[in-house]
C-alpha cells in the first residue's frame, strides 16, 4: 500500500491498515499528534477503526511544548 505522509511516499505491506497501525509502524504512540486524512482531520478515539488505503494523503503534526 503507498500512503503519502507529509508530503513523501511511502509504502507499507500490510493490510488492512488503521490510522492506529500506522502510528505505531512510525514509532509516533504515545505522543501528541494531529493526524489529518484526505483534507479531514482523524479524531484520536477512531485511529484504530480508520482504515487506510493505497492513495491516502496524509499530514501527521506533533505538538511542541515550551515557554
Amino acid at each position: 500500500m503507498q500512503l503519502t505522509i507529509n508530503g513523501k511516499a511511502r509504502d507499507f505491506a500490510v493490510s488492512p491498515f488503521s490510522v492506529a497501525d500506522l502510528v505505531l509502524s512510525l514509532d509516533l504512540q504515545g505522543k501528541r499528534l494531529a493526524i489529518e486524512r484526505n483534507g479531514e482531520i482523524v479524531p484520536r478515539s477512531q485511529f484504530a477503526s480508520t482504515l487506510l488505503a493505497t492513495g491516502d494523503q496524509l499530514e501527521i503534526v506533533g505538538a511542541v511544548g515550551g515557554g
